[in-house]
């Protein structure tokens, strides 16, 4: 087993014991994340939601069809791109997750992003966004890319908006073609 992989297998492990927060008292899996372990870029949601929690595995409900056609827009195969989460275990009646349970998932999160070590990542929705700068706001930089610590990461709304308002999957679709052209 390659390092990477063994890496990401044991950061896997320990989040599906991770007891850092009260999250994982309601929820049916941890969703770690899926993916390349190659990848050059990374998609970060919110949290997990129903679907998501059910089955274990990221973007997989309504949210992550749109993400799909998303990624198809932009000439990305989900399975060549990492995507996962904020946040590893799905908030009760899929509420945002608080500052205290982003805190404790946010390090899994940067080991992920460590151990992959992705040209690009890929921020969807004020959650992601605001978990690597918070002090910015989301509509200030949305459709736009952001240089830090090495790495490039892109901004753009959550899939969940798109599925909910049709003004917002017109813009999604506008970012992903606008950044498929950064590839």
């Amino acid at each position: 087993m390659p390092d990477k992989e063994k890496a990401l297998k044991q950061l896997e492990n320990q989040i599906r014991k991770c007891r850092k927060c009260s999250l994982w008292k309601k929820a049916k899996n941890a969703v770690f994340g899926e993916g390349a372990e190659n990848s050059k870029i990374i998609f970060v949601g919110e949290a997990p939601g129903r679907q998501e929690d059910l089955s274990g595995r990221p973007f997989v409900g309504r949210a992550g069809q749109l993400l799909n056609h998303l990624l198809k827009i932009s000439k990305i195969k989900r399975e060549k791109a990492f995507i996962t989460s904020v946040v590893k275990h799905r908030p009760p009646k899929n509420r945002k997750p608080d500052k205290k349970e982003i805190k404790a998932c946010f390090p899994y999160l940067k080991k992920q992003i460590d151990v992959i070590n992705p040209q690009k990542i890929i921020l969807l929705g004020e959650i992601a966004f605001k978990a690597f700068f918070p002090d910015k706001k989301l509509k200030d930089f949305r459709g736009k890319s952001i240089k830090k610590d090495d790495k490039r990461y892109f901004i753009a709304y959550h899939p969940a908006a798109g599925v909910r308002f049709q003004k917002f999957r017109k813009i999604l679709e506008k970012d992903f073609k606008k950044f498929s052209k950064t590839l």
